[in-house]
């Protein structure tokens, strides 16, 4: 059974525009008077990074793409890797279920891609054999739990890599993912995540004020991903207990991590993006599970991270029908504050500072979705020969929604730092040994309950 998807949620709810091309284009009109001249940086211009995008990647070598998870996120990425540059050939498939890679080519066929002669491989091992058949670069879209030891077998092998977020699902695969990034920028690789709003050319404007100073000195802000239940899958006669998690994923905590991990990632990492990268030091918070169908998870948080100097965010997700819908991030400063849903900036009398220019975006540019422009900013570092290292600041971004989740899970407030050590790992077993077989976590689900000590 099928309810809405958080694409679809993302393109009806959330915020009209594209990428990332600030430096050669401004596009935003100034409405503040002499403020401007008062601004004092964030952080100087160079120390931050601005991608330049185009409608299309710039022409350069063939590049041979591999597809690792081969549901509708995987199909939609591969689309819209081809989407991005020409000279790109999906070469090989790799799922645990052949009928999603069948899913998979058919889709991307019927779309007019030429996916023809791709080799196919199934299994828990496919990845490995996806990257050892010659590519260049890996599209890693299965659900998140596999996703820390995957990037660590591309980075071993000196593939580039795309990797949808959120990166890890828990304390330890947030570790190895950060670990791996050290490596692939040793190697040169680039790798690029799914928290395409640092793609999307409005927030990109935005971000570029804040850090040149207009709001002055963050002090707080306010993100939200308010919406109706996600989609679910219920189990069907000969699945396994690892098939139905694995195929309705997004419901299982040890796959996803919670939606708070799985999906409000994207309005916590914007957060900590406008901070400069800058991690909370502590969460307190709470939630709930009050009608979710399948799986083990929450439907409800609300979380209070606290940063350094006082600095506080309040985060809210929900994902129950029949509730106010709200996708956007605030963030205040001393002299005023950003709003992403209308992409302005205004001091605390309600005069407009600065107001980011759609027009001027849709004169300049015929390209303007996100999930294409991350793949553009991808495939031209992957030409360049140019390192990029998206890897390390989505696992910090990851590893705050973790944090949390942990915090209502508990009812406790959780440390950053004991959060960056905890020995949490929610594999149900090494990677080499997963199976299509039996699962505790599914016979018996525990459904976390605060103030009560049990093992999530």
């Amino acid at each position: 059974m099928s309810k809405i998807s958080r694409r679809d949620f993302f393109g009806r709810a959330a915020l009209v525009g594209g990428g990332a091309l600030v430096a050669s284009t401004p596009i935003l009109s100034s409405c503040g008077g002499d403020s401007s001249a008062k601004m004092v940086p964030l952080r100087q211009p160079g120390e931050y990074y601005i991608p330049v995008l185009n409608d299309k990647a710039d022409a350069g070598r063939e590049l041979k793409c591999g597809l690792i998870g081969c549901g509708g996120r995987g199909t939609g990425a591969a689309a819209n890797m081809l989407t991005a540059a020409d000279g790109v050939k999906i070469t090989a498939f790799g799922d645990v279920f052949q009928d999603r890679i069948d899913e998979a080519v058919a889709s991307l066929t019927e779309w007019g891609y030429d996916v023809s002669g791709a080799q196919q491989f199934v299994g828990f091992d496919a990845y490995k054999k996806v990257i050892d058949s010659g590519v260049d670069v890996v599209i890693l879209t299965t659900p998140p739990a596999f996703r820390p030891f995957q990037f660590q077998y591309a980075v071993s092998k000196g593939v580039h890599a795309f990797l949808e977020k959120p990166v890890a699902v828990d304390a330890k695969g947030c570790r190895d993912v950060i670990a791996a990034a050290k490596q692939a920028k040793a190697k040169n690789l680039a790798v690029v995540t799914g928290t395409q709003r640092h793609h999307q050319r409005h927030y990109v404007a935005g971000f570029e004020q804040i850090q040149k100073g207009l709001i002055g000195e963050i002090t707080g802000g306010n993100v939200y991903w308010n919406q109706g239940m996600l989609w679910y899958r219920e189990r069907e006669k000969g699945w396994s207990d690892m098939e139905w998690a694995i195929r309705d994923w997004v419901n299982w905590k040890f796959l996803s991590g919670d939606h708070i991990v799985e999906q409000h990632v994207h309005n916590i990492d914007v957060f900590m993006w406008m901070m400069g990268g800058a991690h909370p030091i502590s969460a307190t918070g709470f939630g709930s599970r009050q009608r979710r169908v399948t799986g083990d998870q929450y439907d409800n948080f609300s979380i209070d991270f606290e940063f350094a100097n006082g600095v506080h965010l309040h985060s809210m997700c929900r994902q129950i029908d029949g509730c106010s819908s709200n996708v956007s991030e605030t963030v205040r400063g001393t002299k005023g504050w950003w709003n992403s849903q209308d992409d302005t900036i205004r001091d605390y009398k309600g005069n407009i500072l600065w107001q980011y220019d759609p027009k001027a975006e849709e004169a300049a540019y015929k390209q303007y979705d996100p999930y294409v422009l991350e793949h553009v900013d991808l495939v031209n570092h992957i030409r360049k020969g140019e390192g990029l290292d998206q890897a390390s600041e989505t696992a910090y971004s990851t590893l705050a929604g973790v944090m949390g989740r942990e915090a209502a899970y508990t009812g406790k407030t959780v440390l950053w730092d004991e959060m960056l050590n905890m020995d949490m790992n929610y594999l149900p077993a090494e990677p080499d040994a997963l199976a299509l077989g039996s699962l505790e976590a599914v016979q018996h689900p525990v459904i976390a309950v605060p103030g009560i000590s049990n093992k999530q």
